[in-house]
């Protein structure tokens, strides 16, 4: 089981985060907002994100093609399985619970398949801080008014967050294109810095690992991988726009990718299931800072937030009933999996 303690330190960011969101909020004008919304305005919304899914599900596919040739139409439905499961379990434990479903029904190594994830969500967040550089502009309208906003440099936290990213992202970049090195150094490690009872179990996990950073080896490969990340991005952005037009604001495209950046970087925090406040609390005080009413701007980042997450959980939830893996009593019997797998020579 999670640690309690990290499940209740996302809460109290949660609520914090709301707190901070919603202070000064009139109830009245927000239920008017949600009362004159347009909703008809969300299903061209989720039509779009679902096409992103999609997407998300074709990158699996081609970043797995060295372990294991599967479809597309394969990997969506347990795309959405992972995405459920990070909305309703904390600490993105969906990412685990797609690697365990695709063991279960392909044979690929959970560890393998985890570092295509891990890998998926580098890419994710550089792309992110791509949004976010490419609006540098945009923040110059931020004011005090920002709320949130207004007391954080973006500016320093998008530099410190790329050199995070573009790290990682090398680091994974050298592992793939010089795999006999990075075999030899997880041997060394392994053998020099743990104890004796632990490491064929670590050694077997890091090699398996590492077998899944192949799609890196190629830089066809990678700048594929790069260009489908930004396409899913745009489409989720496009679900942003959609969603504007149910309400009565308009604000350009590029400052909704500059929302989707923030939001999206935000939601890496831990919160409560569902990235309740680490998502709101940045769209609501970014579109403030735009201009927007505040009723107007958490009305439509209330119906956003809801419109990412309920039809794709329930797309999720659907699969999962249709496949035999249950997720049993806690998240240790998937990790316990993991140590198994890897203590298989």
């Amino acid at each position: 089981m999670l640690k309690r303690w990290q499940f209740w330190v996302g809460v109290l960011i949660s609520v914090v985060c709301l707190a901070l969101a919603l202070r000064g909020l009139h109830l009245d004008e927000f239920w008017q907002a949600l009362r004159a919304a347009q909703y008809v305005w969300l299903i061209p919304g989720v039509l779009v994100y679902f096409v992103g899914v999609w997407a998300r599900a074709w990158r699996w596919h081609y970043m797995l093609r060295p372990l294991k040739k599967i479809p597309t139409r394969v990997m969506f439905p347990i795309v959405t399985i992972g995405y459920m499961g990070n909305n309703i379990y904390p600490a993105r434990a969906g990412e685990l619970l797609r690697a365990a479903v695709l063991k279960q029904r392909e044979g690929v190594p959970i560890s393998a398949s985890l570092a295509t994830v891990i890998v998926e969500r580098i890419f994710d967040g550089v792309v992110m801080l791509a949004f976010v550089f490419v609006n540098l502009g945009e923040l110059a309208k931020l004011t005090d008014s920002a709320g949130v906003l207004g007391n954080l440099n973006i500016r320093d936290v998008a530099i410190g967050g790329t050199a995070v990213f573009l790290g990682a992202l090398l680091v994974f970049l050298l592992a793939a294109m010089f795999p006999r090195v990075s075999e030899r150094l997880v041997n060394w490690g392994v053998d020099h810095l743990l104890p004796v009872r632990v490491r064929e179990k670590v050694r077997g996990f890091a090699l398996r690992f590492l077998t899944g950073l192949e799609s890196l080896r190629s830089p066809a490969d990678v700048l594929m991988i790069f260009v489908t990340t930004v396409v899913i991005w745009l489409l989720e952005t496009a679900k942003y726009w959609f969603v504007m037009h149910a309400f009565p604001f308009e604000v350009s495209f590029f400052a909704l990718m500059l929302m989707n950046g923030i939001v999206n970087l935000t939601t890496t925090l831990p919160s409560a299931p569902g990235y309740v406040g680490t998502f709101d609390a940045p769209g609501i005080a970014l579109l403030g800072a735009y201009g927007v009413p505040q009723a107007v701007a958490a009305g439509y980042t209330l119906v956003l937030h809801a419109a990412l997450w309920f039809p794709i959980t329930l797309v999720g939830v659907y699969f999962y009933l249709r496949q035999p893996l249950r997720w049993g009593k806690s998240l240790e019997n998937l990790r316990g999996d993991a140590a198994d797998e890897a203590a298989v020579p």
